[in-house]
């Protein structure tokens, strides 16, 4: 049976180290997508390294926290903090979208905005995800599907990883697990939220859990379990460099293992499985 498999990478742009390990992967014939910043540090370098990469399926990694806003402050006065940036991680800002804080329109505008600043670089856009998965909830998801349909993008990361992918991820930790599971919580609103607005996705991700500890064994363990269907690998490759020690992200050594992890798993799979394909996102739909 036919097992079809995105290799996403998140970050692209987030500095020349980061985009230095997603493209030598992607060169490898390894990583078949990846999902861009439209405002971080190396994002220029990104745009301007993806036109020599026309194999490379690029979405937008839509970001409503630990970032800086596309469009200015006085566009966005809810969705940024005093310093000018959003809010440091994912549990601050959707627990101000429960209690009403956050004004969803801005939201939209924002997202629409970022969408926006990448396809102005004539980048064809495969794909939408959102930065520390918040489209997970409801509340962002509604205007973030707003504006992918008001810019032609019509296909959404699946953020919700089934369960034969949690009981292969088995070196996670307990707060990771709990975040995953909360997101899991939301996952009937996303499936109608997606039907009603016509959105292509994924069967699922693997990888979420993982973050952080995806080496080659995770990821052995991961695709072994993998069932027949389309679903998404949601990593995180890179080198370390000085820009990414300067970076709020966690994610500084592991990124070097995960792009290891990559090079070294994925073409053993493909060796041993005829019935594994890889896939990007643009395929979804044919």
């Amino acid at each position: 049976m036919l097992r079809s498999l995105v290799v996403n990478a998140d970050d692209l742009g987030l500095t020349v180290g980061v985009n230095n390990g997603i493209f030598d992967a992607h060169d490898r014939g390894i990583l078949t997508s990846a999902s861009l910043f439209a405002n971080a540090t190396a994002t220029v370098d990104a745009i301007r390294r993806i036109r020599s990469r026309p194999s490379l399926g690029v979405g937008v990694h839509l970001t409503l926290v630990d970032g800086a806003p596309t469009l200015p402050p006085s566009r966005v006065a809810t969705l940024i903090q005093d310093d000018g940036r959003f809010r440091g991680s994912w549990k601050p800002f959707i627990v101000a979208c429960l209690r009403g804080c956050v004004a969803l329109n801005q939201v939209e505008r924002e997202l629409t905005a970022q969408i926006d600043r990448i396809r102005s670089e004539g980048i064809r856009l495969t794909h939408l995800d959102a930065h520390k998965h918040v489209h997970a909830f409801p509340r962002v998801l509604a205007p973030l599907l707003r504006a992918a349909r008001q810019c032609g993008v019509g296909c959404i990361r699946n953020p919700f990883e089934p369960w034969w992918s949690l009981r292969a991820t088995r070196p996670a930790g307990t707060l990771r697990r709990m975040q995953v599971h909360v997101m899991r919580t939301q996952g009937r609103a996303f499936t109608r939220l997606i039907r009603e607005y016509g959105m292509i996705t994924a069967d699922g991700s693997m990888g979420l859990l993982a973050t952080g500890v995806l080496d080659d064994s995770v990821l052995r363990s991961l695709i072994e379990a993998m069932p027949a269907g389309t679903w998404e690998l949601v990593c995180h490759p890179g080198y370390r460099d000085l820009a990414l020690d300067e970076e709020r992200s966690g994610l500084r050594a592991s990124r070097e293992v995960e792009r290891s992890a990559l090079l070294a798993v994925i073409p053993e799979a493909i060796r041993n499985d005829s019935g594994l394909e890889l896939i990007d996102f643009h395929q979804l739909g044919e």
